[in-house]
């Protein structure tokens, strides 16, 4: 399994993550059957937010009661969290944070959060309550490391002109299919194409100069939701003609390859798995360790229907 030493922390961690908000359906026992997987596959990071579930901090305390982690199989994980989205709005006021937080270590178990990640934007914020709740948080001992999800740099750059902390995650979508932050960059000033529309302000760029690592959710999805690319020959056959062709030649399953191709991007993007199948799982991990070459990324990319100019 590749690894990352995350910037501006002490955390070496997994090229690809395993997210759980999807276990609810699972018995204890089979939680611990796919986090075991993961482990044996060399992962390390696992991924939860305060509304995976049926209700909140439900994925949070299945996780935790089926796992009882001691506090040395604890300090073998990395364990981040998300906060801000509540019923109908999003909310990043101190109070919020703090009480949230509160709530996912007494559902996971646990003394401390490695991350915590702001879940989506929050265009009422109030920068000052942010750095507040996070020097709190700090100083506690209740989490280590700090970062956002499904930012743009504009809105980072705001917090981090408060905060005293690093932010050194930002969690977006991406998959080869859905690649708006790689393939506007590809495509720039090309009039009339749909393509080379910027609607993230660099997201890509800033995370590379800022030492921000990136990670990739729903990594095999066709869009948003629209459902996976892998096998869909209807919409996608030329691209899962290369995805077959590459991984008979790696060794590896299409999704290994899918994989591969977020995890060879130079700026070190993490895959967060949303399964809850080992097999699947043993499978991305896999892809990991798979560095295609330029060609071959670029062949994928086009596969995809993107436009290489």
């Amino acid at each position: 399994m590749k690894t990352y030493r995350l910037p501006h922390t002490e955390l070496d961690a997994s090229a690809v993550i395993l997210g759980l908000m999807r276990i609810p359906s699972l018995t204890d026992s089979e939680i611990r059957t796919l986090v075991g997987a993961a482990r044996d596959a060399g992962i390390n990071v696992f991924d939860h937010a305060d509304i995976y579930g049926r209700h909140r901090h439900e994925c949070e305390e299945r996780f935790g009661a089926a796992l009882a982690l001691t506090p040395d199989e604890r300090e073998q994980l990395v364990i981040q969290s998300k906060v801000g989205i509540r019923q109908g709005y999003f909310d990043f006021s101190a109070e919020h944070i703090l009480d949230t937080v509160e709530e996912s270590l007494a559902a996971l178990r646990t003394d401390y959060l490695d991350v915590l990640l702001l879940h989506r934007p929050d265009t009422l914020v109030e920068p000052e309550e942010v750095a507040e709740a996070f020097t709190t948080l700090e100083e506690a001992g209740k989490v280590r490391h700090f970062g956002v999800s499904n930012h743009t740099p504009g809105q980072i750059e705001l917090l981090r002109s408060y905060v005293r902390q690093p932010l050194i995650v930002n969690q977006v979508q991406l998959s080869i299919t859905h690649a708006p932050i790689i393939a506007s960059g590809l495509a720039a000033n090309m009039g009339g194409a749909d393509q080379s529309i910027d609607r993230d302000n660099g997201i890509l760029d800033h995370a590379r100069r800022t030492g921000i690592t990136l990670q990739a959710w729903s990594p095999y999805q066709k869009g948003f939701f629209d459902g996976v690319f892998i096998g869909d020959r209807e919409n996608y056959a030329e691209l899962n003609d290369v995805l077959d062709e590459l991984a008979d030649s790696y060794g590896v399953t299409p999704t290994g390859i899918a994989t591969a191709w977020i995890t060879r991007h130079p700026a070190n993007i993490q895959v967060v798995l949303g399964t809850t199948k080992p097999e699947r799982v043993v499978e991305a991990a896999a892809g990991s360790d798979v560095t295609l070459t330029r060609e071959e990324w670029y062949r994928l990319y086009r596969a995809a229907g993107h436009l290489l100019p």
